[in-house]
């Protein structure tokens, strides 16, 4: 069933062609809390050597930690996994995006809540046909 999922969607862990590149090129370097893993291959094309990453499950960028998206869009040459990273107090922990669920934000007036929206205030006038 794996199998069938990393031939047939991208959004599921990795995809056969993700496999391949990393089986050929990748060197693990380490692995963050939720499970992810992270590679390092060859140089790009600009120089700097390819970096990716393989989701545990669904994949959703926001799921990157501080400290490995430091490394990954090469802001530090020392992935988290050789030394001890600690989050800065502003950092905040993964929060999935609620967009299209149930638990996804609808301010006051939206057409999924209803009721009505606050009236506008100051300088705007609202358009109104043939005015």
């Amino acid at each position: 069933m794996k199998f069938l999922l990393q031939f047939f969607t991208w959004w599921n862990g990795q995809t056969l062609g993700t496999r391949f590149f990393t089986w050929r090129f990748g060197k693990r370097v380490g692995e963050d809390e939720l499970g992810n893993i992270y590679y390092e291959g060859p140089l790009s094309s600009y120089g700097l050597p390819k970096r990716w990453v393989v989701y545990s499950g669904y994949a959703e960028a926001s799921a990157i930690p501080p400290g490995w998206h430091g490394w990954m869009h090469h802001r530090t040459d020392t992935p988290p996994s050789r030394e001890k990273y600690e989050a800065r107090e502003w950092e905040k922990g993964h929060k999935a995006n609620l967009t299209g669920t149930p638990l996804a934000y609808r301010p006051k007036g939206s057409l999924a809540t209803g009721g009505e929206r606050d009236r506008v205030t100051g300088d705007y006038d609202a358009w109104t046909p043939r005015s």
